[in-house]
């Protein structure tokens, strides 16, 4: 029992609530122990776990995505430095795109939003003649995978 923490000693040393924890659990991306009364304990180990989740969050990922890499962890021993390692390593490239969608949107407080108008439809330095909706719906600019979609479109 001394290896094994109840779930208001796991949210309080994860910072993540216990029903988050209950959650993940439902969700299969973490797993407990039940006592006879019903009651869940986890392993010391889960707090490993549960950062990568809450980790994997922050830079994007949803809970889908967080199974599926989950899974492509070892089973039958408690992942070490190298499988979390190995996992993170394929993150490199979604956190590159979201530092670059950051950088755009800190851009556009002085640019667009600077301007006063709030209307790219109807700004004619950013968006004349509204040719942004050539590429579909929503705010273009920040949505954007498309090259060809400068500044001064």
């Amino acid at each position: 029992m001394e290896n094994l923490l109840s779930i208001s000693q796991v949210a309080k040393r994860s910072g993540v609530k216990a029903s988050a924890l209950r959650y993940y659990e439902e969700r299969g991306l973490i797993t407990s122990i039940r006592t006879s009364s019903g009651k869940r304990h986890y392993m010391r180990e889960i707090l490993r776990r549960i950062a990568f989740i809450v980790f994997a969050q922050k830079i994007g990922l949803s809970l889908e995505e967080i199974g599926a890499e989950i899974e492509k962890l070892p089973h039958g021993h408690t992942p070490k430095g190298q499988d979390w390692s190995k996992l993170s390593k394929t993150w490199t490239e979604r956190l590159d795109q979201k530092i670059e969608e950051l950088l755009r949107l800190k851009s556009g407080l002085t640019h667009c939003i600077g301007c006063g108008c709030l209307s790219l439809s109807e700004c004619r330095l950013v968006n004349p003649n509204d040719k942004l909706a050539n590429y579909g719906s929503g705010p273009r600019r920040w949505l954007r995978k498309e090259k060809s979609i400068t500044k001064h479109s």
